[in-house]
């Protein structure tokens, strides 16, 4: 096996000292242009590649950006990592990810703080934290990027969550429903979704300025995912009066709730209209109307936040990025989940009861 090539055998190629070869390939300063060339043209020759430990030594720095995402195979957070990934390999910093799946194992991660002189940086995508994981942050003593949440302390870039809500009801009291229903998503551990609260908020608002009252009947909270969806639309099929018009937290929590209606053979949108938020691949698929986002946008947009509080040179592209927040925009995308609800008289029949409803929503052979 051929022995590896290691830096002082490009020293001794090049004609210099390894500290030399070390600044010249770590791109630090006091090394001439032509002798920097000399090194860099040895080094490819020997086919030497430097470790990033060692060429980032003299700069006190890492050349990594962890990313802590509480969920690795959902598309939202799949789709900002991707662009963060992108940003973080044209500027040749690596990407060190840490998944922490559920409340125990961002308590581990808040306990132990593995991250810490391991990065340069730390993005944090959307996670539902509490006070006392939020001020652990701080305790890493890197750059805190947050990315799909708004941040007093940290530089961040997300969307406007009360306005994308907003513009989900507002399409449906255009439409002439007037019983609209939310469902909403908590985290089990207590830890805060500020999407969730922020969307409730935008709910809320658009029904005060329609002049209509928040009934709470019509607000129902579960788990995230399309489980949770499909329960909460269950519980408000069997309100004496459903609603005509539902607005889910996500596409996926919209799906769920459409698989309900389906399996209980409620017309979609005959007898309710159901808008989600996200446009998800599976929102095309299922022709759902949807608030649409882009989260591959917002991880190049924490990218750039990245770069600029470390200093290092930003797209151009992404130039625009505010370090003191930026505010990304949404659009409604109307498919056919979504018309005016049927007249008073044909409105839609509560079920007979839970226990009908169930049968209803048994599956068919």
């Amino acid at each position: 096996m051929k022995p590896a090539v290691n830096m002082a055998d490009v020293a001794v190629r090049a004609g210099v000292s390894i500290s030399t070869v070390s600044r010249a390939l770590g791109g630090a300063a006091g090394v001439s242009e032509a002798t920097r060339e000399r090194v860099r043209a040895v080094a490819d020759e020997l086919a030497y590649v430097v470790s990033p430990e060692a060429s980032r030594l003299s700069r006190g720095s890492t050349g990594r950006v962890g990313v802590l995402v509480p969920a690795i195979h959902l598309w939202y957070y799949a789709s900002v990592v991707a662009g963060l990934e992108a940003v973080l390999r044209e500027s040749e910093l690596d990407l060190l990810l840490y998944h922490v799946e559920g409340p125990e194992d961002r308590r581990r991660f808040f306990d132990r703080l593995p991250a810490r002189r391991k990065v340069d940086a730390l993005v944090v995508v959307a996670l539902p934290t509490t006070a006392e994981q939020h001020r652990r942050l701080d305790d890493l003593g890197v750059a805190i990027i947050s990315a799909g949440a708004s941040s007093e302390q940290h530089p961040w870039v997300a969307v406007d969550d009360a306005a994308a809500a907003g513009a989900a009801v507002e399409h449906l009291l255009a439409l002439g429903h007037e019983r609209i229903a939310m469902i909403r998503t908590v985290e089990p551990d207590g830890g805060d979704w500020q999407a969730d609260r922020q969307r409730l908020a935008g709910y809320r608002s658009a029904l005060q300025r329609a002049g209509l009252e928040e009934d709470r009947d019509l607000v129902v909270t579960v788990p995230w995912g399309p489980d949770g969806g499909a329960r909460a639309m269950d519980r408000l099929l069997t309100l004496p009066h459903p609603p005509t018009g539902v607005f889910a937290y996500s596409d996926e929590v919209a799906i769920g709730a459409l698989r309900s209606l389906r399996r209980a053979r409620v017309e979609v949108p005959g007898a309710v209209s159901l808008v989600g938020v996200d446009d998800h691949p599976m929102a095309d698929l299922t022709d759902l109307t949807t608030v649409a986002q882009e989260p591959v946008v917002i991880g190049r947009c924490a990218a750039a936040l990245a770069l600029r509080t470390l200093g290092l040179p930003v797209p151009v592209d992404l130039q625009h990025v505010r370090t003191d927040g930026q505010r990304l925009g949404t659009r409604l995308v109307v498919r056919g989940t979504t018309a005016p609800p049927r007249a008073a008289g044909a409105r839609l029949a509560p079920p007979r009861s839970p226990a009908a409803a169930e049968v209803l929503r048994a599956p068919r052979s």
